[in-house]
C-alpha cells in the first residue's frame, strides 16, 4: 500500500509534541515511529525531527544529491530545535550537538549508518567545554565524531585505527578508555591529521556542512552491501528507503552517573521474564551495540545507581504495555537522568518466541490469535533444548552467551571462509575478534559465532539471535591472527578448519567434536498446542 504523501516531509518529536496523525512507519521509519509513541506515552525522549522516507527515495533518484529544498528544510528544523533546547548549532559558547541516525520502515539492526556528536568543530569543542565544564567529555566526543565521520563518510576506518594504536603506544595505555584529557586531545589531533591525509582536505569545520554530509551518508547506507544482503535474506526487497532522525545529543560519556545501555524487556534467548541488558559506564551507545568492546557485569548498575535501575524496571513494564510485545530498547544516562533513544520488537530465538507467546497470553498482554500469529512460521523441529552430552575434553574457554544452543563445526576466521566451508557441506563456526553486522553473509553460512569482544545486546548478537545462530561474545582469551589463518583460545592454538564446539547454554568453548542431544522440549510443544486451541476456541459472550 502506498503511504500518503505529506506536503512537508518532516515530523517532530520530544517534550510530548509527537503527533501520529497520518503517520505510519512507512512514512517516518519504524525507529522514529516508536520514538513518537514513547514520547506520547510520557517516556523521556530527547527532542528532534525525522526526515521522511520519501526524501531518501528522492535523494537516490537524483543520483545521490541533496536538493536545495531539503537543505532548506533541514536548516528550518534545526532552527526550531535550537529554540526548543536553548542551544545553538555551531555556537562557540552553548553549542547544540545532534545525532544523525537511520530509520527504515522495518527493523534492520546495525545495517545502516549512525553518526553522533555532529556539530563539533575546533571552535565548538571549546564551547562544549564552557557549557559542561567537562573537557574530558568534549575531547572524547570530538575524537568520536572525527573517527565515525571519517569511517562512515570517507570509509577510512583502517587509517584511523592505526592512529589510535599509535597514540595508545605513545601514551603507554591499553585502551582509549585509559587516556586522560590530554591524551584524548592528542588523539583527536592525530585523527584530524589522518583525515586530512585521507581526504585531501581538512575535517569539515562548518557544522551545517557536517550535518548535510551525515544525512547524505545515512541515505547512501540504504544501499550498503550489508543492508542489501539483509533485505535479500529477509524478503524486504519491496521496502523503499530509510528515514533520517536528527536528535539532540545526550551524553552517556559525561562521567560520573552517566553511561549507555541496551536492554530487552525479557530474555530473548530463553523467554524468561527478566530484564536482560548491557550497560557501559561513561560510554556512548555505539560502544554497546558496535560489538568492538567487552562489557562488564551489567548488574553493577543496580548496585551503583539503584534509583536508575528501578526506573529501568518501571520502563520495562511500560514498554510492554504500550507495544504489547517484548521490546529491545536503547537508553542513555546523563548525570543520572534516563533518556530513551529507541525501542523495537526484540529479535528472539524460536524457543523464546514460543515461551513468550504463551506467557504473554497467560498474562492477558496479547490474545491467543496474536500469539499464534507470532509463532506461525516457526519450524517445530527448531524448538529444542539442545545440550552437550558428557564432553570428551575440558572447555578451553568461557564466554558470554548471547544466543543459546549448540554449534559444532570447522573454524572459519572471516565471512568468506565461512561461505567456502558451507558450500563444501561443512557448516562452520565463525571466529572473530569482534562480531559485526558486516559479517552477515558469514553469519548465514555458520552454525555459531564466537567473538573476543562485544556484549549480548550488540547489533551482531541481535542479528545472530534472529537468525537462530548460537552466539558467544566477550571471550577474553581469544586472539585471531588473520595473516597466519589461525587463532588462540585459552592459550591453545587452532588452525582455520580445526573443529570447535560452542555451548550456548553454558558459555563453554570446547575443542574438537562433541556429542549433542537434540530434540523438542515437551513443555514447549504443549505450549504451542495450548495456544492453538485457545486461538481456535469460539469467543465467549
Amino acid at each position: 500500500m502506498t503511504a500518503p504523501h505529506h506536503a512537508r516531509p518532516v515530523s517532530v518529536f520530544g517534550r510530548g509534541r509527537s503527533s501520529l496523525d497520518g503517520i505510519t512507519p512507512d512514512v517516518v521509519g519504524f525507529k522514529a515511529y516508536n520514538l513518537m509513541r514513547m514520547d506520547r506515552a510520557g517516556l523521556r525522549v530527547p527532542p528532534g525531527f525525522v526526515l521522511h522516507t520519501e526524501l531518501c527515495r528522492q535523494y537516490l533518484a537524483d543520483g545521490g544529491k541533496l536538493s536545495s529544498s531539503v537543505v532548506d528544510l533541514i536548516a528550518a528544523e534545526m532552527h526550531a530545535l535550537e529554540q526548543g533546547t536553548g542551544l545553538a548549532f555551531g555556537d562557540s559558547r552553548r553549542p547544540l550537538l545532534v545525532s544523525v541516525r537511520s530509520g527504515a520502515p522495518v527493523s534492520m539492526p546495525g545495517m545502516m549508518d549512525t553518526l553522533l556528536d555532529v556539530g563539533l568543530t575546533d571552535g565548538t569543542v571549546q564551547g562544549l567545554i564552557r557549557r559542561t565544564g567537562n573537557p574530558h567529555l568534549a575531547w572524547d566526543s570530538y575524537r568520536r565524531l572525527v573517527a565515525t565521520y571519517t569511517e562512515v563518510v570517507h570509509r577510512g576506518r583502517d587509517v584511523l585505527d592505526a592512529a589510535v594504536r599509535a597514540r595508545l603506544a605513545a601514551e603507554d595505555v591499553a585502551s582509549v578508555d585509559e587516556l586522560d584529557t590530554r591524551g584524548l586531545r592528542a588523539l583527536t589531533q592525530d585523527s584530524l591529521e589522518q583525515a586530512r591525509t585521507l581526504t585531501g582536505h581538512g575535517f569539515p569545520q562548518d557544522p551545517f556542512g557536517q550535518l548535510a554530509g551525515a544525512v547524505e551518508a545515512v541515505f547512501r547506507s540504504w544501499n550498503s552491501e550489508r543492508a542489501v544482503a539483509y533485505r535479500g535474506m529477509h524478503g524486504l526487497q519491496d521496502v523503499s528507503g530509510t528515514a533520517v532522525i536528527v536528535q539532540a545529543m545526550v551524553f552517556g560519556n559525561a562521567g560520573g552517573n552517566s553511561g549507555s545501555g541496551v536492554g530487552f524487556t525479557r530474555n530473548p534467548a530463553t523467554g524468561a521474564d527478566e530484564l536482560y541488558f548491557d550497560f557501559a559506564f561513561d560510554a556512548q551507545g555505539e560502544d554497546v551495540v558496535a560489538g568492538r568492546q567487552s562489557l562488564s557485569d551489567p548488574m553493577r548498575l543496580a548496585h551503583l545507581m539503584p534509583e536508575f535501575y528501578a526506573e529501568l524496571l518501571r520502563i520495562r513494564r511500560a514498554l510492554e504495555l504500550e507495544f504489547g510485545d517484548m521490546q529491545d530498547f536503547e537508553f542513555t544516562a546523563e548525570d543520572g537522568d534516563l533518556y530513551m533513544l529507541q525501542t523495537r520488537a526484540g529479535k528472539r530465538t524460536p524457543l523464546a518466541a514460543v515461551r513468550l507467546a504463551a506467557a504473554m497470553t497467560d498474562e492477558g498482554l496479547i490474545d491467543a490469535r496474536t500469539a499464534l500469529a507470532r509463532i506461525a512460521e516457526i519450524d517445530v523441529s527448531t524448538i529444542n533444548a539442545d545440550r552437550i552430552e558428557a564432553p570428551l575434553t575440558d572447555a578451553v574457554a568461557d564466554a558470554i552467551t548471547a544466543s543459546s544452543g549448540i554449534a559444532l563445526g570447522p573454524i572459519a576466521l572471516d565471512g568468506a571462509a565461512a561461505q567456502v566451508h558451507a558450500a563444501a557441506g561443512r557448516t562452520p563456526v565463525l571466529v572473530r575478534m569482534s562480531a559485526s553486522t558486516e559479517d552477515i553473509e558469514g553469519f548465514a553460512a555458520a552454525s555459531g559465532i564466537l567473538a573476543a569482544s562485544g556484549g549480548r545486546t550488540s547489533h551482531a548478537a541481535v542479528v545472530a539471535r534472529q537468525m537462530g545462530k548460537v552466539c558467544l561474545v566477550g571471550c577474553q582469551t581469544l586472539e585471531v591472527d588473520l595473516d597466519a589463518r589461525c587463532c588462540t583460545i585459552g592459550g591453545r592454538r587452532f588452525a582455520e578448519g580445526d573443529m570447535l564446539a560452542l555451548d550456548g547454554n553454558t558459555g563453554h568453548v570446547f575443542p574438537g567434536t562433541v556429542t549433542v542431544e537434540r530434540g523438542p522440549s515437551q513443555s514447549d510443544l504443549e505450549a504451542i498446542e495450548r495456544i492453538r486451541a485457545l486461538a481456535q476456541a469460539p469467543s465467549l459472550p
